[in-house]
């Protein structure tokens, strides 16, 4: 019943997916631009407790609430740890009646033919498992384009479906996420073949298998449009890439049917000395305004 009603609520409700799934590589820069440095942790445990103080303090606010929150993705560590002495995904949905989603990738490999793929994922049905176990509804995994490379564009889209059908088996729902750097030559010529990758993939898969798509913000309006409507298709989220929020909002504003799914775009106005006042109003106006430019 709560898988049913959660895939009701991402397939139609209004709001955005928060991304709130920095993992170690990239949890020392949103430490830091949350106005903790590196030198104020000692090892990866305290560097892990800060970060979770952080999201736990994003999650509870009362401006982070289900009228403009569907869901939020996880890191691991952050699904396996509490918030108000319940497992992480458990309160999102019980408290918030936002949906839990995962991180299941480890990273990227080294460039070739203009793309990073992801690296291997061992454990993955392990994870998947476990993922079950405490709630999790669907998971997320990035690879990056840096090139138009046809080659490279190909090799990226087909190892995320080909992950994302394991992840279908397991009985839990894919974010395909092949990121499009923001300031590469003939960025939009890499979308425009992005474009047919993903038709040519999502064309192949059966009709019970549905997926969400997670997609740099394109240089021509609507790129994606014939995506959003694609049967197997429940939702194309946004990533801001590096774009200011205000940038972001605008561009996601002008692609019709695609909602947000932000990170650092979300967090950029948040900072730990702030009071609880100043804090929960930051995120407030910042929430407001993304989920204002999901609408469209």
């Amino acid at each position: 019943m709560i898988k049913t009603e959660q895939l009701e609520r991402i397939q139609k409700d209004e709001g955005f997916i928060a991304a709130l799934d920095q993992s170690g590589g990239s949890t020392p820069k949103a430490l830091q631009l949350y106005g903790i440095s590196e030198d104020q942790y000692k090892n990866d445990e305290q560097m892990f407790n800060l970060i979770h103080d952080m999201r736990t303090r994003i999650i509870t606010s009362p401006s982070f609430d289900q009228s403009h929150i569907l869901g939020a993705i996880l890191f691991e560590q952050t699904m396996e740890r509490h918030i108000s002495g319940v497992p992480t995904a458990e309160f999102l949905w019980n408290s918030k009646k936002v949906i839990p989603f995962l991180k299941v990738d480890k990273g990227l490999k080294d460039s070739e033919n203009g793309v990073r793929l992801m690296k291997n994922i061992p454990d993955l049905h392990k994870t998947l498992r476990k993922a079950s176990e405490f709630g999790i509804f669907g998971t997320k995994m990035r690879s990056v384009i840096d090139e138009d490379n046809a080659l490279g564009i190909d090799k990226i889209v087909n190892q995320q479906f080909e992950i994302g059908k394991t992840i279908l088996e397991a009985g839990l729902t894919p974010i395909i996420e092949p990121e499009v750097t923001i300031n590469i030559d003939k960025k939009s010529e890499a979308e425009d073949y992005l474009h047919k990758s993903l038709t040519r993939n999502l064309n192949g898969l059966n009709s019970k298998q549905k997926v969400l798509l997670k997609l740099t913000l394109p240089e021509k309006e609507n790129l994606y449009q014939d995506l959003v409507k694609h049967p197997n298709v429940l939702r194309i989220v946004a990533l801001s890439g590096g774009y200011s929020l205000s940038e972001a909002n605008k561009r996601l504003s002008q692609n019709f049917g695609m909602i947000a799914s932000f990170s650092r775009a979300l967090t950029q106005s948040l900072f730990i000395h702030q009071s609880a006042e100043e804090f929960n109003s930051a995120l407030k106006q910042t929430v407001s305004s993304i989920a204002e430019a999901s609408k469209t």
